[in-house]
């Protein structure tokens, strides 16, 4: 399965700090029971790469439009 795959899969996403200073991603669903950890500055770049996905989709939703201010 790739990134334009689509799925029917479901599962839950939790994301906070753990006790030995590491930021965990959890996933958990059917079958899948997934922690990943990662350092601080980690954590950051994977936020950045979020934001920046997140306006790469609301570009193409949005058929490349400029957004309304």
């Amino acid at each position: 399965m790739g990134i334009n795959s689509e799925s029917n899969m479901s599962a839950n996403l939790q994301i906070g700090p753990t006790t030995l200073g590491m930021v965990r991603i959890y996933v958990a669903g059917d079958g899948i029971d997934l922690p990943l950890d990662f350092d601080p500055e980690e954590a950051e770049e994977i936020a950045e790469e979020l934001r920046i996905a997140a306006q790469a989709a609301r570009k193409l939703a949005d058929g490349g439009k400029s957004p309304k201010r």
